[in-house]
This record gives structure tokens, sequence and C-alpha cells, in this order.
């Protein structure tokens, strides 16, 4: 072989070889992801599933569909490409994955995406609600209400539900002019919440926080059925304490 054709391919093996080390390690933050969603009580059963996605490889990993937590391994971690199809796994991937897909390819900045039917998330999607910002632990979070997206219509259920779910999401976002980073969650109706983040584990974490944010908002207007949100200047400081310019919550470069 000529000797620049033998540089070409030793650098094509390289770098293939980089990315399969790459993939291993993405399957294996999957599955810990994954594990962390019945370790926080976000699941019963299999009702739930996470992915993360390699941008460069144009590869995303995602949990299998229907198989039992304590029975997962990474190794079982499904991979998808960015047309939906599976390129490595021995399972069907998530009835859920054109959701994620679609997600994926309306909001770039996201690398990890969680679905789960949390039962105090999954009241307000059920009612149809969108979840109002009624103090500091929803503010340090999520800038402003947490929407709930329409429903779909009956052609988009009987056609590409799981692809409609993720547009109807997108669509959310886009008519009501929200940052999808400024609010890494919303509520599907009759559906359920979904939830990202930076990668697998941010977009669990940010489950954990919904979760727990839908529960006080359900549990404060129970306390006080006429409350009123929070003033935008509490919205405004303690969300832009923690992800603005000038932030200043926690510990630099953690």
């Amino acid at each position: 072989m000529h000797i620049v054709g033998w540089r070409k391919f030793l650098r094509k093996a390289v770098k293939s070889k980089e990315e399969a080390v790459m993939l291993e390690e993405l399957k294996k933050q999957v599955y810990e992801a994954n594990m962390e969603l019945p370790r926080r009580g976000l699941v019963t059963y299999t009702w739930g599933n996470v992915s993360g996605i390699d941008r460069e490889a144009g590869l995303f990993v995602i949990k299998p569909s229907g198989v039992d937590y304590e029975l997962l391994t990474p190794d079982d971690m499904v991979v998808i490409d960015m047309e939906g199809n599976r390129v490595e796994g021995k399972y069907n991937p998530s009835s859920d994955t054109a959701t994620h897909l679609e997600l994926y390819k309306a909001f770039p900045e996201l690398g990890g995406v969680v679905h789960t039917h949390s039962p105090w998330a999954t009241s307000w999607a059920q009612a149809g609600r969108d979840i109002p910002c009624y103090g500091t632990t929803h503010a340090d979070y999520m800038y402003g209400p947490i929407p709930c997206a329409r429903n779909l219509t009956p052609e988009e259920i009987n056609g590409e539900y799981e692809k409609n779910t993720g547009l109807v999401i997108i669509e959310t976002f886009k008519n009501r002019n929200i940052n999808p980073v400024y609010v890494p969650a919303v509520l599907c109706t009759n559906h359920g919440p979904f939830t990202w983040g930076k990668n697998a584990a941010e977009a669990v974490h940010n489950a954990v926080v919904l979760e727990e944010v839908a529960k006080m908002a359900t549990l404060t207007e129970l306390n006080n059925p006429k409350v009123q949100p929070a003033p935008d200047c509490i919205k405004e400081k303690h969300f832009m304490r923690k992800h603005g310019p000038n932030a200043y919550y926690g510990q630099p470069g953690k």
C-alpha cells in the first residue's frame, strides 16, 4: 500500500477504535442513568427510559423496550443512528425512541433525555396543566412554568405516535418561546413527563427535581387553592444566581 494510503488507513483505524471506546463508555453512562430511575422512585416496573447522545458520532444510546431494570446490563443498551435505525443491540429499543430522536434533532444542546411516569408529575400531565412556579425550589431549576403540551389529535395518535409526541413538545417550546435549556422539562397531556440535560445523568437529575416540584405544587394548592405564582423577581433571582452569566451558587469550577 502507498505510504499516504497507509497513513489514511491507520488514522481511520485509530479513529474507529476511539469511537468504539467512546460508545462503550456512553452505554455505561446511559445504563447507570437508567438504573438511577428506580433508585429514585421515579419508575414502576419498566415505566421509563433514559437515552444519551454522541453528537460527533451521530448516535444515541437508549434503554431496550420492556426489559426489567434488575435484569439490565450495559451491553443491553441499544444504539440508534439519527435516522432512527438500530445499529447495535440485541433488543428492540424503547418504544419512546422516536420521541427522543425528535428532541435531539430539534434541540442541539441536549445530551440526554428521560421519560418517566412518575406519579406527581404525571398527575399534572393527566390534568393537562402547566406547573406554575410557586417558589424558590422551582425557580432554582426551571425558569418559569413547566409547560404542558397540547393533546395530540386522533390523526397524530393513530399515525407516527411517538414521533408526533416529540413534534408536539417541540411545537410547545417554539410557540411559547421557551428556552429548552432554561426549562429542561415538559408534560405531555394524558401521558407523562420528559426531561433532559447536558448528559444522561443531568437529565435524570432534572427528572428528580421535576417530580419534587410537582409534588410541592400539588400540596401548595391543597394548602391554599387561591395561591398565586411567585413574583417574577423571585424567579429571576433564584434561577440566574444558579444558571445566569453572573451565577454565584456553588463552588468555582464545580
